[in-house]
């Protein structure tokens, strides 16, 4: 009995899996028949664009009941599975045929849920809800990116629909710009470009005397009109009011986006967000390069004080990330506020060699007196680390281990002398770069400390230059500018010492020193004062080669000669002297004239002195010439038509006044006029 039941068992499911094999072969040969169908009509519908609206739903429908037709068998076999575990291999083959047809039909919901989602974009575009419609291409964009997954999808096939996704966003894109067009009216010249940036957000940072006025008009939408103030005198804008300008205009945009009742608020976001991708890279570099770079402090102790302006930069951005206008993280206009303190120190830097220049170019004979009792003003710093005071306790008992005899009180004193003016200056600018640096960052401090050598190299360089000419024309400026240098060298010696310690390392260990600038100095100052000294050799070589080297001066023509050589240069005092004596001349020459009794008759004689004494006008010009200036010689001249041209010649004019006033600038700006 029991083999009986067996048998029957055997049987029943032998017979129950070949009708489950047939039902599979079937539907497998119906899961290709319709996958060759959908497919065709998808090459047609987005490839071939041939219509075919209808067969194309009773493919739908086909796949919808060949989907539930295998729904049923698969819930059929995975039960049979379940209780049949004899045919074990049997059930796993065709359980595979089975998951391929079902990847298949998945492959075809796929394409199914793609033309679904096309053909309501279509339609969803004609009725202007962009909102519905992006959101159906995005549908449509999942659809391919399922497909795309399957190893076995049709590669042409997918090329296709990709290429319909593209033509349809770009579409999309197209009516969103039209419908942006027709919301937002220009009233402004047609110019090429971004509008809004260029004709309203640029100028709005560019020039402190525009401000925004928004004007509300019923019927007619919202005016946003540029104004100019007139009695502003500010020539850059501070950072918060540009923020302030540039919120009002942007919030304005934002809020009437908002209120429009056609546009959905995702549309307003995506609207947003491209203005902002489209301006905020150019409209963050005119605010850095055109406000925030003005707003660097030029001094440390301002620098605390910077940072309103930081916060203001930070609830800036944040109001454009509310706005949409701007996605993810700080972006550069934040991380050049932040950094303050480095273009802090550039800017400073730059001031500095700027300042220094202007001073090395500028005139050299304004000088000032240095005594041995001048000292630098230098300022009162803070007191140094702990490091630093143990350091000074050592050189203090150092100091009392010497020996008992002390330097004189006049060691390392400078002698009297006078220096220019500028070059003192330029000692007090490097004094408060050094002072800068004290207290600051490293990198700052680095930046600041290096840039006073930078001075001193600059000088070094550029006066030798500069005023070459000069420096050999001018004998005083020669030894104004070997002052210069020494004064220069005697400050070095000891200015880094005065920082060291209050400077962050490696400053404080050593590098902070001028000493290795001293002896350039001193050697550039020597160099000068000996060049003009073997000029002025040279010259007294040139006069006094006429005295045939002072021999035979009992002769009067050698007398003569050697008389003349020594007497080529005229002091200031005896020049005064030469007047006196010839304008006692002048006065009481004429007096000798008296050929009548009565001395009131005698007067028309004595001014007849002229018709007699043949250089008596001569004289007069050269006693005129005694007592004038520079000035007034160049006007007596007159270009070769004055007084004095009547008398002299050129060339005795100009040996005058080589005779009379020491070689200056100005002495060779009048012998270039006598001409």
């Amino acid at each position: 009995m029991a083999s009986f039941v067996t048998e029957v068992l055997a049987s029943s499911g032998k017979l129950e899996k070949e009708d489950l094999s047939g039902k599979i072969s079937k539907m497998s040969r119906k899961v290709e028949d319709t996958k060759e169908e959908v497919c065709d009509m998808i090459n047609k519908r987005y490839n071939d664009f041939l219509p075919s609206l209808q067969s194309s739903e009773e493919l739908m429908l086909q796949v919808d009941a060949v989907s539930k037709e295998m729904d049923t068998l698969k819930n059929c076999i995975e039960n049979e599975v379940q209780n049949v575990h004899v045919a074990v291999a049997e059930y796993t083959k065709l359980k595979q045929q089975l998951e391929k047809n079902t990847v298949i039909i998945t492959m075809l919901g796929h394409l199914k849920e793609f033309h679904s989602a096309m053909e309501e974009f279509n339609k969803a575009l004609l009725e202007k809800k962009y909102v519905d419609a992006a959101n159906r291409l995005e549908r449509a964009r999942n659809s391919v990116g399922s497909l795309k997954r399957w190893k076995t999808s049709e590669l042409p096939l997918l090329s296709a629909l990709s290429s319909e996704l593209t033509v349809q966003r770009e579409n999309l894109i197209y009516h969103l710009g039209d419908e942006w067009k027709r919301l937002v009216i220009w009233k402004l010249p047609s110019t090429k470009g971004q509008v809004l940036l260029k004709n309203i957000l640029k100028p709005l940072v560019m020039y402190a005397s525009l401000s925004v006025r928004v004007t509300e008009q019923q019927g007619e939408g919202t005016t946003l009109a540029l104004q100019c103030l007139e009695e502003s005198d500010e020539e850059r804008c501070a950072p918060s009011k540009v923020y302030n300008k540039l919120l009002l205009v942007l919030k304005t945009l934002h809020s009437h986006l908002l209120g429009t009742v056609w546009l959905h608020i995702l549309v307003v976001k995506y609207i947003l967000a491209i203005l902002g991708e489209l301006i905020w890279e150019e409209m963050s570099h005119t605010i850095i390069h055109e406000c925030l770079v003005h707003s660097i402090p030029t001094n440390s102790s301002q620098l605390e004080k910077y940072n309103t302006v930081i916060k203001e930069t930070e609830e800036f951005e944040k109001s454009l990330k509310e706005m949409e206008y701007l996605q993810g993280d700080s972006t550069d206009l934040l991380k050049y506020a932040r950094d303050v303190n480095c273009h802090f120190a550039s800017k400073k830097c730059k001031d500095v060699i700027v300042a220094a220049r202007k001073l090395m170019t500028s005139k050299m004979h304004n000088t000032v007196k240095i005594t041995p009792d001048s000292k630098l003003r230098l300022p009162k710093l803070p007191a140094p680390s702990s490091e630093g005071k143990v350091k000074q306790e050592i050189l203090k008992e150092e100091v009392t281990m010497e020996n008992s005899k002390q330097l004189s009180a006049w060691s390392l004193r400078l002698p009297a002398c006078r220096i220019s003016e500028s070059v003192q200056q330029l000692m007090e600018l490097a004094l408060d770069t050094l002072c800068e640096a004290v207290g600051s960052s490293t990198q700052s401090a680095l930046q600041l400390f290096f840039t006073v050598r930078n001075i001193f190299q600059l000088f070094y360089d550029v006066v030798p230059t500069y005023h070459k000419e000069n420096l050999l024309k001018f004998p005083h400026l020669a030894a104004i500018q070997h002052n210069n240098c020494m004064y220069l060298a005697h400050h070095l010696l000891t200015l880094g010492h005065h920082f060291r310690n209050h400077l962050p390392q490696p400053l404080s260990e050593g590098v902070a020193t001028f000493v290795d600038m001293v002896p350039g100095f001193r050697k550039l100052g020597a160099q000068c004062f000996l060049a003009q000294l073997n000029v002025q050799r040279a010259e007294l070589l040139e006069r006094l080669s006429t005295a045939h080297n002072f021999c035979n001066l009992d002769d009067e023509d050698n007398y003569t000669a050697a008389s003349k050589a020594v007497r080529q240069d005229i002091s200031s005092e005896d020049g005064n002297h030469l007047q006196t004596l010839c304008q006692t001349i002048i006065d009481e020459g004429p007096l000798v004239f008296i050929p009548l009794a009565e001395e009131k008759k005698n007067k028309n004689y004595q001014e007849e002195v002229p018709l007699y004494v043949k250089k008596w006008g001569t004289f007069k010009e050269l006693v005129i010439v005694l007592q004038a200036n520079l000035q007034e010689i160049v006007d007596r001249w007159a270009d070769s038509k004055g007084p004095l041209a009547m008398e002299f010649s050129s060339s005795e004019v100009k040996s005058l006044i080589r005779a009379l006033f020491q070689n200056t600038e100005r002495r060779a700006a009048a012998l270039a006029k006598i001409k």
